[in-house]
């Protein structure tokens, strides 16, 4: 059995912590209009989105959070529409990215609801 494998959990792990930016206020990406994702975030489906609408801004973060590179995050995120709409945001992405921003981020975790097992 090769040991030398990391587990599945701790690739993703990684591979989210290494896009992190160093402070949320990094995070200076439009917080009104259209934005349009490019091809190596989006590259089938819908490819724009609308942030005046919660669910389609909901919807964008989700995505970016997912398979944004570090340019992409800064780029198309904004820190205040991250920190507003994390208590929901944190249930929908998968729980090693939020595992990882609430780590590096203490200030999601005050957003966030009390019961912090959801998935």
């Amino acid at each position: 059995m090769d040991t030398t494998i990391a587990p599945r959990a701790e690739v993703l792990r990684d591979r989210y912590r290494s896009r992190l930016p160093e402070r949320l206020p990094e995070l200076a990406g439009p917080v009104e209009g259209n934005v349009d994702l490019p091809l190596h975030i989006v590259w089938s489906g819908r490819t724009s989105y609308s942030l005046d609408r919660p669910k389609s801004r909901m919807t964008l973060y989700r995505t970016v959070l997912a398979e944004g590179l570090s340019e992409d995050l800064v780029a198309l995120l904004h820190h205040r529409l991250l920190i507003e709409q994390w208590p929901m945001l944190r249930r929908l992405i998968s729980p090693y990215i939020r595992e990882v921003w609430e780590d590096a981020f203490p200030e999601l975790l005050r957003t966030a609801p009390a019961d912090t097992t959801a998935a």
